[in-house]
C-alpha cells in the first residue's frame, strides 16, 4: 500500500512501551499507538494502516509468542530522512518465527489472515532473529513515495502542524 505523501514527524521519533502477552495488552498497545499517531497529525490513511499493523502484529505476539511472565514489546519509529514509519513487535519466542510467505487459511478457517492483511498493508515486512529468546516482526510504511511511483512528490501523512508528512 502506497500513502503518497511526502511527511516529517513531530518532536517524538519513537513510541515503545511493553505490554503484558494478552488480548487486552493488544488492544491497549493499538489504542495507545493510536494516540501516538494522532499527537503526530498522522493522515488518516497512514493512522489506520499503522493502527492496523500495531493490532495484528501485537495480537501475534499475545497469542504466538507468549511466554508466561514475559511482556511483549510495541514499537513505532520514523526511519532516518522521515521516509518510512516501521512498526515492529518483539516477544520472546523465537522458536516460533511465522512464515516468509504467509498462506491463506481455509474458507471456513476462524483464524490465520493476520500474516496476510500485514503483508497486504505494509510496503515490506520481515522477521529479525534475536538476541535470543527474542525475535521481532516489523512493518513499515513508506512516508515518501519512490521516485516515479504513483503519486511521488505529494504531500501528506504526519506532520510538525504545518508543515507535511
Amino acid at each position: 500500500m502506497s500513502h503518497n505523501a511526502t511527511q516529517s514527524l513531530a518532536p517524538t521519533r519513537d513510541f515503545s512501551i511493553r505490554m503484558h502477552p494478552s488480548r487486552q495488552g493488544a488492544r491497549l498497545a493499538r489504542e495507545l499507538a493510536a494516540v501516538w499517531l494522532r499527537d503526530r497529525h498522522a493522515t488518516r490513511p497512514v493512522a489506520q494502516t499503522a493502527v492496523q499493523l500495531v493490532a495484528e502484529l501485537a495480537a501475534n505476539a499475545a497469542l504466538h509468542g507468549r511466554v508466561p511472565g514475559r511482556d511483549f514489546l510495541v514499537e513505532l519509529h520514523v526511519t532516518e530522512g522521515d521516509r518510512a514509519l516501521r512498526v515492529q513487535v518483539t516477544d520472546t519466542r523465537a522458536d516460533r518465527v511465522p512464515p516468509a510467505t504467509p498462506h491463506a487459511p481455509g474458507p471456513d478457517a476462524e483464524s490465520g489472515r493476520g500474516l496476510l492483511l500485514v503483508a497486504r498493508l505494509a510496503s515490506r515486512w520481515g522477521v529479525t532473529a534475536g538476541p535470543p529468546p527474542r525475535k521481532t516482526v516489523w512493518a513499515e510504511l513508506d512516508l515518501v513515495p519512490e521516485r516515479g511511483q504513483p503519486g511521488s512528490g505529494t504531500p501528506g501523512g504526519l506532520s510538525h502542524g504545518a508543515d507535511g508528512y
